[in-house]
């Protein structure tokens, strides 16, 4: 009785050259998926900003390096106590900043002798903002000067520096209120230094 008929021998030594390419072309495709989530992650979640200059103090120095959630605005307004970064285009001139959320729309903010007051919209008195996060070792006894009262526009939000007296802020004529749409995200961890590192 005749044996029946067979393929082709593959060698061993074809088996590892096949076996080879095929983790080849699946290390491609782990390295291609991770470079397209970590670009979208990048341009549309999460972002992380370098903070410069004193107007955040102590809150957050120079150096400090911050994660900030590009998605939080797009789900949900605003909060009071925010820690922001925005956009600001002046001129020729691009730059991003990060202060604190203090008076959302609608509301009326003013600060005298270094108290600031909140007229929410309806409410006939103005009330004290508490404000646990701010360093009274740093604020000068001028606080940058009083001002107001202001009211906030529809869609904006008034920001502060927790360094009263050192931060270009919504006081300053050439920030003002800051539109949502000038909102890059929510800045919430301070990641590195890591002797520095705390949720905001």
């Amino acid at each position: 009785m005749d044996a029946p008929a067979s393929g082709p021998e593959r060698s061993p030594q074809h088996d590892e050259v096949g076996s080879g390419a095929r983790a080849f072309v699946d290390w491609i495709v782990v390295v291609a998926v991770a470079l397209t989530v970590a670009f979208l992650v990048r341009g549309f979640v999460l972002a992380h900003f370098v903070v410069e200059g004193s107007s955040m103090d102590t809150t957050l120095a120079t150096g400090d390096r911050v994660f900030v959630n590009k998605l939080s605005y797009r789900l949900h307004d605003p909060n009071r106590g925010d820690v922001v970064v925005l956009h600001q285009i002046n001129g020729a001139t691009e730059r991003d900043l990060i202060k604190r959320v203090i008076a959302l729309p609608g509301e009326t903010i003013e600060m005298t002798n270094c108290e600031v007051r909140i007229t929410e919209p309806g409410a006939a008195d103005s009330r004290v903002l508490s404000e646990p996060y701010l360093d009274f070792d740093v604020i000068s006894s001028t606080c940058g000067g009083d001002f107001g009262p202001e009211a906030v526009p529809e869609d904006h939000v008034f920001v502060m520096g927790d360094n009263r007296s050192g931060s270009a802020d919504s006081r300053s004529p050439s920030v003002g209120p800051v539109s949502y749409d000038d909102l890059v995200g929510r800045a919430f961890v301070v990641f590195w230094p890591q002797s520095s590192w705390h949720w905001l």
